[in-house]
């Protein structure tokens, strides 16, 4: 073997292992880059991978798992890019966190109760597409449109209630329902309602706000306003539903945490042709007095083995607000661990002692 053949082989044995990825656009490519290339480091410090831009290649330089995981994430943003949808922080972790749908990137079927079929699961609404960025996330939405009776039960900020007004408009929209009920328990936590100033709109308006906020995000101004206004739309305390049969609706409760057992049953039992039915809510934040107890307890505890009815689960893993709410979230959890912990060991130790 000649000095020549050697040299090739040691250039060979130091020369790090890469993969080459090329984009024909230029401008889709600066789009997935991001502002200063903060895309590319944000999925740099995810997978402990390097990527450099040459040309309109990307070249990443790291090991094989790692490359590969990084190659599949940057092809689906810039097919995302290429099918007109945005790359942002948020879109860009959501692929991240499902990059194990390999088939997540097919064009959606036009039927919205088909789309599920297509492999990429999203929600249409008259001014926005909401995309489930968890698997979580995903496994809801789809149970939204399979089921007439879903519940979503998880941490704040994790989409329960975000994308289930979605869901309600893209039914309403497409014709599936004839109208939207959207429900709250109007319960106090530390401040009585007696010593809100105005009119009982106006005293219950503020806990309703956050179901407004949402439909505002899916409907345009006039038209939500108009359709608030001929009750095809109607938003409204708990206390409200009794002595109703909602049928050919679609019927959110949220904080239904805040719901006593009696209530609960209340509300289930509204249920009517034609109507779909979500229950959403936190069994860390009850605002119920003390000794009285949770509907949603109640009805998980009762309801959990019929069928037709979904029960879905969220972590602070599904957490999509600022990160440090899942940070904050998973600390309360520990701290609520410990102090269980703490009690049954005092139960324990009560029950030796009485022996």
């Amino acid at each position: 073997m000649g000095t020549e053949d050697l040299n090739i082989e040691a250039e060979t044995a130091v020369q790090p292992a890469q993969t080459q990825l090329e984009y024909p656009d230029n401008h889709l490519l600066i789009e997935l880059c991001g502002e200063f290339d903060k895309n590319l480091t944000q999925i740099e410090s995810t997978f402990g991978v390097q990527i450099i831009r040459r040309g309109n290649q990307l070249v990443l330089h790291g090991k094989d798992y790692e490359r590969a995981k990084t190659a599949d994430i940057l092809n689906a943003l810039y097919a995302r890019l290429e099918a007109g949808r945005s790359v942002e922080t948020g879109d860009i972790s959501a692929e991240i966190r499902m990059s194990g749908d390999n088939g997540g990137h097919e064009n959606a079927p036009d039927d919205q109760l088909e789309m599920f079929k297509g492999g990429r699961v999203e929600i249409r609404t008259r001014k926005k597409t909401v995309e489930p960025r968890t698997d979580a996330q995903k496994a809801y939405a789809q149970a939204l449109f399979e089921n007439e009776l879903v519940f979503g039960i998880g941490p704040a900020g994790t989409g329960k209630t975000y994308i289930a007004v979605a869901a309600a408009v893209s039914m309403f929209a497409d014709g599936l329902v004839d109208k939207i009920i959207l429900s709250r328990p109007a319960v106090e936590a530390g401040e009585k309602l007696g010593y809100l100033p105005g009119d009982m709109k106006d005293k219950v308006d503020p806990f309703m706000q956050p179901l407004y906020d949402a439909l505002g995000d899916f409907l345009p101004g006039k038209q939500m306003a108009k359709l608030i206004e001929e009750k095809r739309i109607e938003i409204a305390p708990l206390a409200f539903m009794r002595g109703r049969t909602l049928s050919n609706a679609f019927v959110v409760l949220d904080e239904a945490q805040n719901a006593t057992a009696m209530q609960m049953k209340m509300f289930l039992t509204r249920l009517g042709e034609g109507s779909r039915m979500v229950i959403t809510g936190d069994r860390s934040q009850v605002d119920l007095p003390r000794g009285v107890t949770s509907g949603l307890h109640d009805a998980e505890r009762l309801l959990k083995h019929i069928d037709h009815i979904s029960f879905n689960y969220f972590t602070a893993k599904d957490v999509v607000r600022h990160p440090l709410v899942a940070k904050i979230i998973e600390a309360y959890d520990a701290a609520d661990q410990k102090a269980f912990a703490k009690r049954e060991a005092k139960k324990i130790e009560a029950q030796k002692a009485n022996q």
